[in-house]
């Protein structure tokens, strides 16, 4: 009777592998003529791995003039995962700044300080505000000091999203827009 109940059982293993290998063969002949997806047009910017992490932004290490504009020193940002989208609603109007931080007439260090407690204090209050850093016209050799500097902060503070440069009616190069989570 022992006999008869493992032989049932070695039938019933031959039985679901061959299913198995029926189902596998359908599947196979079912894929044979997909084609992957051609990538998204719209440029969509992927997620970030989730290993990945944003550190807590902190002064820059040289606060000296001869920062290069062309350096550290974007037009526009999008933190990884947002959508390029939420940039050009910003540039065209979508979001008005709620509040301003005029940065003239203090240091790399300074600044970077009162952006880091500005968006943190700003960031449940206002989808989106200014920072206005100035062109560096009255600086050292015309180089802005604080654009870069300032640019750097955002890219590493995690509650921004996007920034840009505002509106030429709004300060132009000199300021910029930034888009904050929510």
């Amino acid at each position: 009777m022992k006999r008869h109940a493992e032989g049932h059982a070695s039938a019933d293993k031959k039985a679901k592998t061959m299913a198995f290998d029926v189902e596998a063969e359908h599947l196979a002949q079912a894929m044979a003529d997909v084609v992957p997806l051609a990538p998204d047009p719209r440029r969509r910017v992927r997620p970030a791995p989730l290993g990945t992490t944003r550190t807590r932004l902190t002064p820059p290490a040289s606060s000296s003039a001869g920062h290069d504009e062309g350096v550290g020193a974007e037009e526009s940002y999008v933190a990884p995962g947002v959508d390029r989208r939420e940039l050009r609603k910003m540039k065209r109007g979508d979001y008005p700044p709620g509040a301003r931080l005029d940065l003239h007439a203090r240091t790399a260090a300074e600044a970077a300080t009162d952006v880091e407690q500005f968006i943190d204090n700003r960031r449940h209050r206002d989808r989106c505000i200014c920072i206005v850093h100035g062109r560096g016209l009255h600086s050292k050799g015309n180089v802005s000091i604080l654009k870069p500097s300032v640019r750097e902060c955002l890219r590493r503070h995690a509650a921004v999203l996007a920034y840009s440069d505002a509106p030429r009616n709004d300060g132009g190069s000199g300021a910029v827009y930034v888009l904050l989570r929510k």
